[in-house]
């Protein structure tokens, strides 16, 4: 488990996810454009990067987290990006939701370097990802899912081989999807049995302990103080955003019937 443990992207997600790494037995690098995040991780003791390029000369794991697939890819080939110092036999892992495809091309550009990639997408939000309760969705070869094992165990609680490269990223966007009609649907039966009469923290119970029992309804409730911890009940902070939420749709609905084509 020697080397440096590189990660990029210190936002709401990446940020915690990185903070669960911060042990005495990882040496972790970071980089991210927020010298305020640089700094909060500097003064707890990790390493900290002036460009991607300066911790993939260093790292032989690298962790990404970014918020769509052309800030992975420029992350990756633009100026002081990753691949100008990409070692062999580094092990890329981005974490990020992105398309299929940008996975796939990522994983072929790494290659070229005699190095490894591993799509792996998460489940379980901020709140996961601060209680390191994530699943990971990974796709990629099993014995580089192996090397990476022990730091996924650091941060999540599912560690999930879903097939090739891309696995992962289809298997994510296919779950979000179905949340994203949970929560439209919870939201709306919420309301509508407030505006009848109901109490929430009844209704919620109901539901919790019945056939409509869901994540969104368990977890994530949308009405304010009837579950603890969730975003509606800490002034809407932190969580996934409706634009993330919107960009992981139009994610599903463009790149889905491609793959569909492409497989005939």
């Amino acid at each position: 488990m020697g080397g440096y443990v590189g990660f990029v992207g210190l936002g709401s997600m990446g940020g915690r996810m990185a903070k669960n790494l911060l042990t005495k037995n990882i040496r972790l690098t970071v980089f991210d454009n927020n010298k305020e995040k640089l700094l909060e991780f500097k003064e707890k003791g990790s390493n900290v990067c002036s460009s991607a390029a300066e911790l993939a000369s260093k790292c032989e794991k690298i962790f990404t987290m970014l918020p769509n697939g052309e800030d992975v890819l420029s992350l990756y080939t633009g100026k002081e990006g990753i691949m100008e110092t990409l070692q062999q036999n580094t092990l890329c892992v981005d974490c990020s939701t992105i398309d299929q495809a940008t996975s796939i091309q990522l994983s072929e550009l790494v290659q070229t370097k005699k190095a490894s990639f591993l799509d792996a997408p998460v489940s379980g939000g901020v709140l996961g990802a601060e209680k390191a309760t994530l699943t990971f969705m990974i796709g990629g070869d099993s014995n580089d899912i192996k090397r990476a094992e022990y730091l996924f165990e650091l941060m999540g609680k599912n560690i999930v081989h879903c097939g090739k490269v891309g696995s992962g990223q289809v298997t994510k966007l296919c779950n979000n999807m179905l949340l994203a009609s949970q929560m439209i649907a919870l939201a709306e039966i919420m309301n509508m049995g407030e505006k009848l009469g109901l109490d929430p923290q009844v209704l919620t119970s109901v539901i919790n302990s019945s056939s409509g029992r869901c994540w969104a309804s368990d977890t994530y409730n949308p009405v304010p103080g009837v579950i603890t911890g969730t975003p509606t009940s800490n002034n809407f902070e932190p969580g996934f955003t409706c634009t993330l939420m919107a960009k992981v749709s139009f994610i599903f609905l463009i790149g889905l019937p491609k793959m569909y084509t492409q497989k005939g």
